[in-house]
């Protein structure tokens, strides 16, 4: 399996060197040269199995020959080891047709854990064998930050900066990276919003000097091994409910693609997908790009759900690439356009391509509390602001078709407003119940690339 660039000027890469590489040396992300395809027959063969064996089955041809099947059937059963569910991702019915599935079980209680536990563990595989070094600088809008120092902390060849935007995540989210104690982990708070945190990591991935100095790798959602351990779950739900003899939809609340991209790519492999609904808040360049072709943005504005607080999302490229039959010309100039001009108009026949395939909508800060409201009358499920904008656009595109939305987070993690729309302020689990004794540590740098270089660089080097 090889993995090529979406702007065409980097080098072709094996599953490993993808993984550590992260972002391409041309800016691009990178992607697999052709997408595995399963049979209707080895799709229903997953019915039945763990999690983790359906995870070894729908990773191993991406894989190829980096990892031996027995490593990686030991590596994946130690990354969900650590979760409070035996299903892992568990089903909810909410109403006719309509199922919850549960992503908040891991161990920092959001989705992104079913990527960095498998992402940390293959890396820290790779790192064993090779004996080198790397420091890993992720960029989070609240989530991929605490599941990434969760994945690599205390570990002794990695160290790890995570950048998030200062004053704009939950409470939870930021105590979740600032008290682990591990001197390999450090948390930095950015003066800007998330897509200058996203903005800045790009920036130090292409300054190759400083890049190469402190060995850089990335965990973002711009690494494919994150977006590859996400496709799991659209097949283990969508078995669940019959799959692939019978097709269903997803709805995903997303704000840098990376959650949806994956469900596009398990339509790709062969998983009968009807619709993949995009769930946004009221930083909605996702919808408006669907409903007028016009990609384009229009400044962050803070919401109860500041996880989707996006305004570049860094996977849409992937899906551009495709959209102009993988011509990595064009997405090279768009991507330009969008980062000195402010945004790119999609050509009428990708736009075709993205209407085939995907639909959206929006749901407004009231809408979404009450959406948060109305499913704990309804269902008695109490559910966190991403995932109540999944539901209440969800509901505009129920058939009958099984439609699946995905549950982003656990309510405790946004608790103000949960208790805000119900009520009821969801309690921690009992293993962070002690959350808000811990002590905080944390640095706060300006959005400027050269503050953060230094700072990185004299903590590698004190």
């Amino acid at each position: 399996m090889r993995y090529i660039s979406t702007r065409g000027a980097a080098p072709v890469l094996t599953f490993e060197q993808a993984m550590m590489t992260g972002l391409a040396r041309d800016g691009g992300l990178y992607i697999p040269e052709t997408v595995p395809q399963f049979t209707a027959d080895e799709i229903a063969a997953f019915a039945g199995l763990s999690y983790a064996e359906v995870a070894l089955r729908v990773l191993t041809p991406f894989v190829g020959d980096s990892f031996q099947q027995d490593e990686l059937r030991s590596l994946i059963t130690a990354a969900y080891a650590g979760f409070n569910h035996d299903a892992r991702a568990p089903l909810v019915q909410l109403a006719p047709n309509h199922f919850l599935l549960e992503l908040f079980h891991g161990p920092t209680l959001a989705f992104k854990d079913f990527a960095m536990q498998v992402i940390g563990q293959l890396m820290q595989a790779a790192l064993a064998r090779s004996g080198k070094r790397i420091t890993i600088v992720g960029a989070t809008s609240g989530d991929t930050g605490s599941a990434a120092i969760e994945a690599f902390r205390g570990l002794a060849n990695v160290d790890v900066f995570i950048l998030f935007p200062d004053g704009r995540v939950s409470d939870v989210q930021r105590r979740q990276m600032t008290t682990p104690s591990e001197a390999n982990v450090r948390a930095i708070a950015l003066a800007g919003d998330f897509d200058d945190c996203q903005a800045r990591l790009k920036d130090m991935f292409n300054d190759f000097a400083f890049r190469d100095a402190v060995s850089l790798a990335g965990v973002n959602s711009i690494n494919w091994a994150r977006v590859l351990s996400q496709v799991v779950y659209y097949f283990t739900a969508a078995v669940s409910l019959g799959g692939p003899m019978r097709p269903v939809s997803f709805t995903v609340p997303t704000g840098n693609f990376g959650d949806i991209f994956a469900g596009y790519i398990a339509r790709q492999m062969g998983l009968p997908i009807e619709k993949l609904v995009i769930a946004t808040n009221q930083n909605d360049i996702l919808h408006r790009t669907l409903q007028s072709g016009a990609h384009t943005k229009q400044g962050v504005n803070p919401s109860i759900s500041p996880s989707m607080d996006i305004q570049v999302s860094s996977n849409f490229e992937r899906l551009l690439f495709d959209a102009y039959g993988r011509d990595p010309k064009v997405v090279a100039e768009q991507m330009r356009a969008l980062a000195e001009e402010g945004g790119f108009t999609v050509g009428q026949g990708a736009l075709e391509f993205l209407r085939d395939g995907f639909a959206s909508g929006r749901a407004s800060e009231e809408e979404t509390l009450a959406e948060i409201a109305q499913t704990l009358a309804e269902t008695g499920e109490l559910i966190c602001p991403h995932t109540a904008v999944a539901v209440k656009v969800a509901r505009d595109y129920l058939g009958t078709v099984p439609m699946i939305t995905l549950a982003t987070a656990h309510p405790a993690k946004f608790p103000d407003a949960v208790e805000r729309a119900t009520g009821v302020r969801p309690a921690l689990p009992a293993h962070m119940a002690d959350l808000f004794d811990r002590p905080e540590r944390q640095t706060k740098l300006p959005n400027d690339l050269s503050a953060l270089e230094a700072f990185i660089t004299e903590q590698l080097n004190p």
